[in-house]
């Protein structure tokens, strides 16, 4: 089973999920699972259409919005609308977990209901490190 990152009561990250995995996800609670990793990053990996068929067996919605590097402001929306819209918790994925965090991050910056200092402590708590994205958080819930 895929380790799954609590980051807030409605939103979890894990790194590289397997069709297997997505059973024990929607036994988890889990309704709806968003990819952040582009397909054909590295040999082997689940792709796109690969997740989505496991999801869907699974009873999980599944959405891709993949990046690389700092979050696309796509995958920011994304992320948004998957969590507004949620009927039950959201888990988010990639590589390693960290591109779908910052995506969180932005958006959670964004909205401003969070402090720089609260997705912060949310992303330690999880097992990342935020802190140089504190300088971005702040400027985002400014504008």
């Amino acid at each position: 089973m895929v380790e799954i990152r609590k980051v807030t009561e409605n939103f979890s990250v894990a790194p590289q999920v397997e069709a297997a995995d997505f059973s024990a996800i929607a036994a988890a609670g889990f309704r709806h699972v968003l990819n952040n990793r582009p397909d054909g990053e590295i040999m082997g990996q689940l792709t796109s259409a690969e997740a989505e068929t496991a999801a869907i067996d699974a009873g999980v919605t599944y959405h891709h919005a993949p990046f690389q590097g700092p979050p696309t402001e796509e995958a920011v929306n994304a992320l948004e609308a998957q969590i507004d819209t949620a009927t039950g918790p959201v888990l988010a994925y990639c590589r390693t977990g960290t591109r779908s965090i910052t995506a969180w991050a932005v958006m959670e910056g964004r909205k401003g209901n969070m402090s720089a200092d609260e997705i912060v402590a949310a992303g330690r708590q999880a097992g990342y490190d935020l802190e140089p994205m504190k300088d971005l958080l702040r400027s985002l819930s400014k504008r």
